[in-house]
């Protein structure tokens, strides 16, 4: 699965022109979060500075002017750097995509207990924004989450 197979509806079209001419970032997908509440758009690897901003200035007048939430991934060439970018910022020791039985792709994503919370994130957002890119743009079927073992992690 690539990037160019994934369809964008007019509205998704529309808010990542805007989002773009907004923030001078380079948007790749556009996902209108089920409820409403919120937009994620993914930009291409290099651009996160952009839509961010200066102290957070551009995001923010992005949100002003869209009046939603707005979420921000950086792509990523492999599936396992996307996982982490989808992520973040919450610190991800490691990434491990798997193929399962048929056909199933599983990332295994390691965490430390401390950093568990923010990946999971309010009421599940971090992680649930983390499975639906993973799966739109990397056909990965499921998120683990898993602590480091005392061997893995010395």
């Amino acid at each position: 699965m690539t990037t160019s197979d994934i369809k964008l509806n007019i509205e998704e079209i529309k808010l990542m022109a805007l989002f773009s001419d907004i923030t001078g970032a380079e948007v790749k997908d556009c996902v209108v979060d089920q409820d409403g509440e919120r937009i994620i758009f993914v930009v291409s690897p290099g651009h996160l500075g952009l839509a961010i901003g200066r102290r957070g200035m551009t995001i923010k007048r992005a949100r002003t002017m869209l009046k939603r939430d707005i979420d921000v991934v950086e792509d990523a060439d492999t599936p396992e750097s996307f996982v982490r970018n989808a992520l973040a910022p919450a610190k991800v020791s490691t990434v491990d995509v798997q193929e399962q039985s048929k056909g199933r792709r599983v990332a295994v994503v390691t965490v430390n207990s401390e950093n568990r919370g923010r990946v999971i994130g309010r009421n599940g957002r971090n992680i649930e924004r983390a499975r639906l890119l993973a799966k739109r743009h990397h056909g990965i079927d499921a998120i683990i989450i898993t602590e480091p073992t005392p061997e893995t992690s010395g």
